[in-house]
Order: C-alpha cells, then sequence, then structure tokens
C-alpha cells in the first residue's frame, strides 16, 4: 500500500514538475521524432507554412510518381509526410 502512496506522489510530482504527465512523454517524443522525418523528406523546416508544405509535396511526389520511375510507396510516404505536418500545424494554431 505504501508503494502505491509512494508512486501517485512521484507520477503527481512528475506533473507539477514538467506540466504533462509521465506516459505522455514518450508519445510526444515519437510524434516529434515523425515530424521530422516528415520534414526532411518533403525538405522544409520547422516554421515552414501551409503553402510551403504543399509546394513541396507537390515538387517530391513529381519527382517519386510511378509515371517518372518512383513507386507508389514513395508517393504513400510523401503523402503521409504531408497529412502529418498539415495536422500538426492545424493542431497547434487551434492550440492558444
Amino acid at each position: 500500500m505504501k508503494l502505491l502512496i509512494l508512486a501517485i506522489l512521484a507520477i503527481v510530482f512528475w506533473y507539477m514538475l514538467t506540466g504533462r504527465w509521465p506516459w505522455r512523454s514518450a508519445a510526444d517524443a515519437s510524434n516529434a521524432a515523425a515530424a521530422a522525418r516528415a520534414r526532411n523528406l518533403l525538405g522544409v523546416g520547422k516554421g515552414a507554412s501551409r503553402s510551403d508544405i504543399i509546394e513541396a509535396h507537390r515538387k517530391l511526389v513529381a519527382l517519386v510518381h510511378p509515371d517518372r520511375g518512383g513507386t507508389s510507396g514513395q508517393v504513400h510516404e510523401a503523402n503521409d509526410a504531408r497529412d502529418l505536418l498539415l495536422a500538426r500545424l492545424a493542431s497547434a494554431k487551434e492550440t492558444p
């Protein structure tokens, strides 16, 4: 019972110290890594706007399209990168 109380206190202390729950830290790090891979694939920076992301995606898809010697997997990867970055951009604008 004492161990459970200590664990709860440690979790609450972590939340007070960092402003997030301990199990959220790993998920946030994973999402940040995925966004970094997507930015690298599209060749855009952290501060890229919606139009920058869409333009970079358009250029990448033109290069990796199956009609130009690429694969459908590369197109899907480019689409996923675009969708991820646009979703993060939209959620960042919604959060005050």
